[in-house]
């Protein structure tokens, strides 16, 4: 749709991920992790953490149960996962820095945004009511898809959602999984690395926190 954004350089859209990159839930994940690992009879540590980066939360608990070997069906370490998640993000979202002034910048700038997202809808929910729906136009959980990131189906479900092309929307990820499905997808990246380094590379920009990320940068991505 032509009408996407305010027209400037071709930008229609800015996608953002979630965990990591807009809120800082990483920590978060850690802390419901190990305590789920230790009633499976285990130990977890970051790095554990740091092979599931942007994965889906069925790779994780596959994990899990590989690690400890726990004869524990996997809905119920499922649950475990999102019902601690989902508590401790009802209580507290902390934002990355810059990123609500990302959005606050976006919006009043006219520019469409989505939330695109490997969480569950349960965890989206808490992140939208804390940080404003008002900042969305639409979000893609990851139990809303077939296909889970580093796969492109949830950022070309948001860009068709939305009405948009992918090469003319820029992703915002922080994980090689999310930089994968967005480059996957043909949209233009940024990428913000958290837990795991992302080196540059063509059609890829690579920057240090969202504070980095202008609005006359993004402009610029998209000829």
């Amino acid at each position: 749709m032509d009408d996407l954004g305010d027209g400037r350089g071709g930008l229609q859209a800015v996608l953002f991920d979630m965990d990591g990159l807009l809120v800082d839930s990483e920590r978060v994940w850690l802390e419901v992790e190990e305590q789920v690992v230790a009633w499976l009879g285990g130990e977890w540590s970051e790095e554990h953490q740091r092979s599931l980066v942007g994965g889906s939360l069925s790779v994780g608990v596959d994990y899990m149960l590989r690690l400890t070997g726990a004869d524990v069906a996997p809905e119920e370490v499922g649950r475990r996962m999102l019902d601690g998640m989902h508590e401790r993000l009802s209580e507290s979202v902390p934002l990355m820095p810059g990123a609500k002034e990302l959005l606050v910048e976006l919006k009043d700038a006219g520019v469409t945004t989505a939330l695109v997202s490997s969480s569950h809808r349960r965890l989206i929910d808490p992140v939208l009511d804390a940080v404003g729906r008002e900042f969305f136009a639409l979000s893609v959980a990851g139990d809303e898809v077939a296909r889970t990131k580093p796969d492109p189906e949830p950022y070309l479900t948001a860009v068709a959602r939305l009405g948009a092309v992918p090469g003319r929307c820029v992703v915002l990820e922080d994980s090689p999984n999310g930089v994968a499905a967005a480059e996957a997808a043909g949209c233009v990246t940024v990428a913000v690395p958290c837990l795991l380094p992302i080196p540059p590379a063509p059609g890829r920009t690579v920057v240090g926190s969202l504070r980095e990320v202008t609005m006359e940068r993004l402009f610029s991505l998209v000829g």
